[in-house]
């Protein structure tokens, strides 16, 4: 990498580059100097670099920033050349809607007008045109509400600039940065106070359907800026190393900046129904989600001691770098490490990664790479950090609770998967008391699923090993013992037995599927029935499938058709998935991948799964482990993908499709061409050129309209199948609302008779842990163990509705794309009238909806 990009990317660490110290003077001198005398050589290259860096790197804008103002008293045309290029991205940015480039741009030019680049009158003409936006907005006459969420992100655009560039505002544009402020509390009086139902990480049960009274994202971030401006724009956490060259930077030229525009806000919908407007809710709150939703998890006494303005600019800082270094995860911990502050901030680092991991409706990256960071970053602060996460992990344990399903199981997976790369060490004696709990209680079922996944990770005997301090845990490990072949012992059905070594003998002996079949239907189930010969086949090709996740595909492919003929409908995939989970009862993860696979080969429908967690034998399961939940999750996800892989192939082949037109009209517009021209034959004219080339343009022509065709028919057999998916979704959406329905209804009613959870039982002591905690509680709670004397309160009944309406309302946020469009039929079919409240809530919650919207 050449010197002056070097200078560049590391401007602002302790790099050898810069001799190993941070000194922000030293390392701009250095790197203008370099950089200034490149311009006449490498300046586009140093004009794109700078404005990659200042784009993926912003917690360093204030010195890129700097750099480019001292550049600015050189050679006033390379930055303008900037400023063309800032405008141009801008303006892409917000007609793509690309939220993290819109923001990082704006603080760039809050920046740049630090520094004497830009007049202060430009950057407010900015501010007034989003404003201007946002308003109309939410204009109930002249906007569309439903998009509320674009509105709102306009808003905090503007107002996270102001930590970076407020005080110079003030002295250089009082009145027009006035008239901004007095804008955005215009905006705040007529905009809906935006509710965190359906996407709190906690739930408060006893307020779940109550709109918070505390301030929203946009209200927080308003109170911010007012405490900040009463404090004259005094904070730590943004370094303003132009100051340093005000002197210089004052005797340069300010440019103006380019006009920007922000889209056309989407037509409200022509019937204004509650459906409508939440269909188009969800579409802008998709396109412009919250960044953050803060856990606020440590006490008081354990996070740092920070202005509210300094801990929204660190929490900005972390979320950038984790979006923009999410490539490179060694770096990203380093840069998380080395943030530009003058305080210490691990535990808002840690409870800003754990807000990302566990933020609804999902992570901005897949929760592996949260996971990652936080193992290189306790690699990086050994001293610090893993107690610090511990921490974390401690004072989430202790709301378990009340921690919503799905969060439950992102949590379950990280915990296990960051033991595992610490040698499975953790005080387990801390929670040895969650044996004294009920099998239902959400920390001891917590405790058996970590182990759980722990033992998917290594092997039953080395994490038996690593709790060797609390041997009693013991009991929650999962079962030592491999798969159950019901034929394995004498005390097995003679006559299946005898047909299972027949048909383990014809496997062996290479036989094909067709005889197999053959054999089945003539010698086995006319004798046997159906029933038993089912039970034959599934469990001997799953015993032969058993010693590999590669035998059991290999035994999938050869002998799919065998399993596709005995089980051709539901009500025999059902028995199918039955005995998949009857031979591999000792392990969860063998039973998920197997019915997993069987699905991705089509030998068991999506319906048939769901059918089979919601059977009797199930049910009683819902809120004592996760092994159904996740089945029925792949199921589900499997679903999702598909169509979602169609849709990206339609759209790509929409694309060939007018493309090949295009060529195909070419080509035929050159033979056309070629064929109306007159040339001599001997002497005589004749219509069409040289035949050679005719003879080409022919073969061109043919062939350019055989691709299109060909396209074309690609495209009309992906839409036959996209059609199909989608009803194949529709159905799977409506049979698993029915099925919870159904199995909630009764239970719901006998628990709670017709009352929502505010005032189910008469009293809510019922239906939480009791808040009000001893100060002997509050030390246990320090230490980790604020549940080792209190119990659970909560009776099995209460905890399985709790349970599984968690995970009706996980179910419908996820997948809340594919089932808006069905909501008409869905409430029409299964949310009728005499459906009970807290079930519909759930529903509502999971899809950002009021139930009295």
């Amino acid at each position: 990498m050449s010197s002056w990009r070097t200078l560049i990317l590391r401007i602002g660490e302790k790099s050898p580059e810069y001799g190993g110290v941070i000194d922000f003077k030293d390392h701009i001198d250095a790197c203008f100097g370099v950089v200034r005398r490149e311009l006449d050589h490498s300046g586009d290259e140093i004009l794109t670099f700078l404005l990659q860096c200042s784009e993926q790197l912003p917690h360093k804008i204030p010195l890129y920033g700097t750099l480019i103002g001292l550049l600015n008293l050189e050679n006033e045309e390379f930055v303008k050349k900037i400023l063309e290029g800032t405008q141009k991205n801008l303006q892409d940015a917000l007609d793509t809607g690309d939220c993290n480039k819109i923001r990082v741009t704006m603080r760039f030019l809050t920046v740049l007008m630090c520094s004497k680049v830009i007049q202060p009158s430009s950057l407010v003409v900015i501010f007034e045109t989003l404003l201007s936006s946002a308003a109309t907005i939410v204009d109930d006459e002249k906007g569309n509400p439903s998009w509320q969420a674009r509105a709102d992100f306009f808003i905090t655009c503007i107002l996270s600039c102001l930590p970076w560039g407020g005080s110079e505002l003030v002295e250089q544009s009082p009145e027009e940065i006035e008239r901004v402020m007095v804008g955005i509390e215009a905006y705040l009086s007529i905009r809906r106070r935006v509710s965190d139902v359906g996407l709190s990480v906690f739930e408060d049960i006893n307020k779940v359907n109550k709109l918070h009274d505390e301030q929203d994202f946009v209200e927080d971030l308003w109170s911010r800026i007012q405490d900040l401006s009463k404090n004259s724009w005094k904070l730590e956490s943004v370094p303003r190393p132009h100051l340093l060259y005000e002197a210089q930077l004052v005797a340069g030229k300010s440019h103006d900046f380019g006009p920007i525009s922000c889209p056309e806000q989407p037509d409200a919908p022509l019937e204004l129904s509650r459906i409508n407007f939440g269909r188009q809710k969800h579409e802008a709150e998709l396109k412009y989600p919250q960044r953050i939703r803060r856990l606020n998890i440590f006490s008081a006494s354990k996070t740092e001691d920070l202005q509210p303005i300094d801990r929204f600019v660190v929490e900005e800082y972390l979320l950038d770098v984790l979006f923009y270094l999410n490539g490179c995860r060694k770096e990203c911990a380093a840069c998380m490490v080395g943030l530009p502050v003058p305080f210490r901030y691990e535990y808002l680092m840690a409870e800003t990664i754990f807000s990302q991991l566990l933020l609804l409706p999902q992570p901005p990256f897949k929760p592996i790479y949260y996971t990652l960071v936080i193992i290189d970053l306790c690699k990086s602060l050994p001293g610090a950090f893993p107690a610090v996460v511990a921490g974390a992990v401690r004072a989430l344990f202790d709301r378990i609770s009340e921690l919503d399903m799905e969060c439950r199981t992102r949590l379950i997976l990280w915990f296990s998967h960051h033991l595992s790369n610490f040698q499975f060490i953790w005080p387990w004696e801390e929670w040895a008391y969650v044996l004294e709990l009920p099998k239902w209680a959400p920390q001891r079922v917590f405790v058996q699923e970590v182990l759980d996944r722990e033992v998917r990770l290594s092997y039953w005997d080395k994490v038996k090993q690593s709790i060797e301090t609390t041997p009693a845990l013991e009991e929650l490990l999962p079962p030592k013992g491999g798969p159950d072949f019901i034929y394995s012992s004498e005390d097995g059905d003679k006559t299946e037995s005898t047909l299972s070594k027949e048909l383990n003998s014809m496997v062996k002996g290479r036989k094909t599927a067709r005889e197999v079949i053959i054999w089945l239907e003539e010698s086995v189930i006319p004798i046997n029935g159906l029933d038993a010969s089912l039970r034959v086949v599934v469990q001997t090709l799953l015993d032969i499938g058993s010693k590999s996740f590669t035998h059991l595909i290999t035994v999938l492919e050869r002998y799919g058709q065998v399993i596709a003929k005995i089980c051709p409908n539901e009500e025999t995939q059902i028995m199918l998935i039955s005995e998949v989970a009857s031979f591999w009862k000792n392990s969860a993860q063998s039973t998920a991948i197997t019915i997993d696979r069987m699905m991705g080969y089509r030998l068991i429908s999506n319906l048939a799964i769901v059918k089979w967690v919601f059977s009797p034998s199930n049910i009683d399961l819902f809120h004592t482990t996760d092994r159904l939940w996740e089945i029925l999750r792949n199921a589900l996800n499997k679903t999702y993908n598909r169509i979602s892989d169609l849709r990206k192939d339609i759209t790509h082949l929409k694309k060939s499709v007018l493309k090949a037109e295009q060529i195909a009209a070419v080509a035929k517009a050159e033979l056309d061409d070629a064929e109306s021209k007159l040339m001599l034959v001997d002497g005589e004219p004749v219509v069409g050129e040289n035949p050679v080339r005719m003879k080409r343009l022919k073969s061109h022509a043919e062939k350019t309209k055989e691709n299109e065709v060909s396209t074309r028919e690609s495209l009309e057999s992906k839409e036959a199948l996209f059609a199909r998916a989608i009803e194949e979704n529709e159905a799977l959406f409506l049979s698993l609302y029915k099925n919870f329905s159904t199995v909630l209804v009764e239970r719901l009613h006998e628990t709670f008779g017709e009352k929502n959870l505010d005032h189910a039982g008469g009293d809510s002591e019922a239906m939480a842990v009791d808040e009000e905690e001893t100060p002997a509680m509050e030390t246990d709670k320090e230490n980790g163990n604020s549940e080792r004397n209190a119990g659970y309160i909560i009776g099995e009944k209460q905890q399985w509705c709790l349970s599984t309406l968690g995970y009706v309302k996980a179910f419908s946020r996820q997948y809340a794309s594919e089932i808006w469009p069905l909501m008409d039929k869905i409430e029409e079919e299964v949310i009728t009238e005499s459906v009970h409240p807290l079930f519909r809530r759930a529903v509502y919650s999971g899809l950002r909806l009021h139930a009295d919207q």
